[in-house]
């Protein structure tokens, strides 16, 4: 069989990310980024849109909790200028409001709690970029009511399969679908399912060492890689700089 070709993850001038990675994140895969709140999983999910847009791949990048303004702001503090980017159609960047009658931004239809995932499936320009980026996936899954109804009937499982059977047409030919996931907010059984299909599996983790907090990436499985990639790899975020690797270990 062929290796599947990999998609870098750019900014190599900027941080040594890709290189960890082994040269980038392999075509046609699901990624599934987990960590509790506050573990950087929106930054790490918006290093990778700053990056593969620099590559010149396209982005579709859905946030349940920023604005475009806020968006914007976010990634200029960190040092990702992605203004040309979001003019130039390279990065169509969507919000999707949670808080005002459970409805996507746009939708001004009141108080009528929409199934989220059929409409997220049902946008078909949403899907036509290079890359997917869900950030938080946990979130649309707590606010879908058919999702909702599906778990209380204890059938997690058909819920979770008919999402993955989507997102496996996404990637078929050749996409790469991303979702952060705090685990803390859904129950393992929600969560399990897509844990086992990802492609590529990072944990991200946040670890006390006396008085000071250390935040490293635990890559659980990463089919189809390039090079060598770390079983753990160690890394900050600051101002104006985004992510920087700080470590890496390799079991």
């Amino acid at each position: 069989m062929s290796a599947r070709h990999i998609h870098s993850i750019g900014l190599e001038s900027r941080d040594r990310l890709n290189e960890e990675l082994g040269g980038g994140i392999p075509s046609g895969s699901i990624v599934l980024l987990e960590g509790e709140y506050g573990a950087g999983k929106s930054v790490m999910a918006q290093r990778l849109s700053a990056g593969f847009c620099e590559t010149g791949l396209t982005v579709t990048y859905l946030s349940t909790e920023l604005t475009v303004r806020g968006f914007i702001d976010q990634m200029t503090s960190l040092g990702y200028d992605v203004v040309d980017d979001l003019l130039d159609e390279r990065l169509l960047f969507l919000y999707a409001s949670l808080d005002s009658g459970h409805s996507l931004s746009g939708d001004d239809r009141p108080r009528e709690r929409k199934r989220l995932m059929e409409r997220l499936m049902a946008a078909r320009t949403m899907w036509t970029a290079d890359v997917v980026i869900v950030d938080t996936f946990d979130a649309i899954l707590r606010n879908d009511p058919r999702f909702e109804a599906l778990v209380r009937q204890n059938d997690e499982r058909q819920a979770a399969l008919e999402i993955i059977s989507f997102f496996r047409e996404v990637v078929s030919d050749g996409r790469n679908v991303v979702l952060t996931v705090d685990p803390s907010t859904v129950d393992d059984d929600i969560i399990g399912p897509f844990r086992s299909i990802a492609d590529v599996f990072i944990e991200l983790q946040m670890i006390t060492v006396g008085n000071e907090v250390r935040r490293q990436l635990a890559v659980k499985r990463f089919a189809g890689m390039g090079e060598q990639v770390g079983d753990i790899i160690g890394y900050s975020v600051r101002t104006d700089t985004g992510i920087v690797i700080e470590s890496r270990s390799v079991a």
